[in-house]
């Protein structure tokens, strides 16, 4: 038997697969732009387009989280020319561009200096005496003055409770007592006009969609000043709310409840991770996977991005802990790509928390174009929309069609696992590549250890 989306060139358009191409300068990007299409991604999430600190030496991947200016993209990866350079390449792809935003606060520079100017006078007089160039690069505004200053900030004191809902959405993220942090920005009518007019200056450009950086950090009247329906019309924005859980949880219950309920807003749907996380384990139950929204274990499938690794878990200690087997995370990109809800994201690096896979080599360098991907990326697309219905599911298994057209089996157990169906047509399977003919109205099939199996119809 034939694989027959081989056979079909259209039967595997892109969806609304994202690319979290984490930390990746601009012209890598662009210079990909053609491999990610035909890899079947719809969608690239890029690291935060704004002003913030270069070095010769270069900079870590956290400098991009602590913005300079919003007037001007120049950072470590790349700047405005090189960011419009690259949205020219992807729109010729037929890919859309997300921008990851950072409106919570600005950068940390107590180090350097006592005042909260932004840009500092020194950057002022920088634009001042390169005003050529820093005028190609302006979005909006007057680089002459200060985007930001001491009038625009709350009140500094560093965040000690994280369950204490307005400590997190008045103080400052530091790393202990001895760190400044970085200084909030207030809920004020200047802050909110010049958010606004970075997130139309990125749309005028042709983004598409944009990714609120620590969203539970922003208060929902906040929020919903900057996100107005002039901003929200026609792209896809999600918030960054990372959460212990479903709905049982009080992280939950004190922030991504109310977002959820007060903005019409997506957010990464981490009461999903930690369910699929959970089920992954040895003592966990596959069969928790069969409809997670029964009990609040999810997000709505329009609310939803559904992962199984983000920037914030291998890149920060104290989630490195949720980086899941890399067995396990196959099979968590296997359900999340299978199954019928939300919007998948993938992830990849240039191996920026130095975490390597079993063979040596950077963990998530490579995944975006790993053959495996591929495949689980072709299923997706093939079978978008179409209903799912769980078959079967035990502790270490699960099996689910999508309409007639997509069947997955996911074994988690060191043993391989055979199944047996009623069907009503032969089936091929794109993981292994072998077709599987039906036998007395039945299908009969090994899922391998540690595995799965993602069938598609001829």
């Amino acid at each position: 038997m034939l694989n027959p989306l081989t056979l079909n060139n259209n039967a595997t358009q892109a969806t609304d697969v994202i690319l979290h191409a984490f930390d990746w300068p601009y012209s890598k990007i662009a210079s990909c732009a053609e491999q990610i299409r035909q890899l079947g991604y719809k969608t690239v999430l890029v690291s935060p387009p704004m002003k913030s600190l270069k070095h010769d030496s270069g900079t870590a991947w956290w400098q991009r989280y602590q913005p300079q200016d919003y007037r001007i993209i120049d950072n470590e990866l790349g700047n405005t020319l090189d960011f419009k350079s690259m949205m020219a390449r992807l729109k010729d792809c037929g890919i859309r561009v997300y921008v990851d935003v950072v409106f919570n606060h600005m950068a940390n520079e107590a180090y350097l200096r006592s005042d909260l100017q932004y840009p500092s006078q020194q950057e002022l007089e920088s634009y001042a005496q390169h005003s050529d160039y820093y005028e190609s690069l302006k979005l909006f505004g007057d680089l002459s003055c200060a985007l930001f200053t001491e009038d625009d900030f709350v009140e500094a004191f560093g965040i000690e409770d994280w369950r204490d809902k307005w400590q997190v959405q008045n103080g400052r993220i530091t790393g202990g007592p001895h760190d400044a942090g970085l200084p909030t920005l207030r809920d004020c009518e200047h802050v909110i006009l010049q958010q606004r007019a970075y997130l139309l200056a990125m749309k005028a450009l042709g983004v598409k969609g944009f990714r609120i950086d620590a969203a539970k950090h922003i208060s929902i009247e906040q929020l919903r000043k900057v996100w107005t329906k002039e901003i929200t019309e026609g792209v896809h924005i999600f918030g960054e709310i990372i959460t212990d859980g479903g709905s049982t949880k009080q992280e939950y219950e004190l922030f991504l409840k109310p977002y959820l309920n007060k903005t019409k807003l997506g957010a990464y749907d981490f009461p999903l991770f930690n369910t699929l996380n959970h089920a992954l384990q040895g003592q966990g139950r596959m069969s928790t996977l069969i409809d997670p929204y029964n009990y609040g274990e999810a997000l709505k499938r329009q609310r939803a991005i559904t992962f199984v690794i983000t920037h914030d878990i291998p890149n920060n200690d104290v989630f490195r802990d949720l980086v899941m087997d890399e067995d396990d995370e196959w099979l968590g990109y296997c359900y999340i790509l299978c199954r019928d809800g939300g919007v998948p994201l993938v992830y990849t690096d240039l191996n920026t928390s130095g975490i390597l896979d079993r063979a040596g080599h950077p963990r998530w360098m490579n995944a975006w174009q790993d053959p495996r991907m591929k495949v689980l990326i072709d299923f997706h697309n093939y079978v978008h929309s179409l209903s799912m219905v769980v078959l079967e599911a035990s502790d270490d298994h699960i099996v689910f069609c999508r309409g007639e057209r997509g069947l997955v089996a996911i074994n988690k157990s060191a043993k391989e696992k055979q199944v047996t169906l009623r069907w009503d047509k032969p089936m091929f399977d794109l993981v292994s590549q072998q077709g599987c003919d039906l036998i007395d109205g039945q299908l009969t099939f090994s899922v391998p250890a540690k595995g799965y199996c993602c069938f598609v119809a001829p």
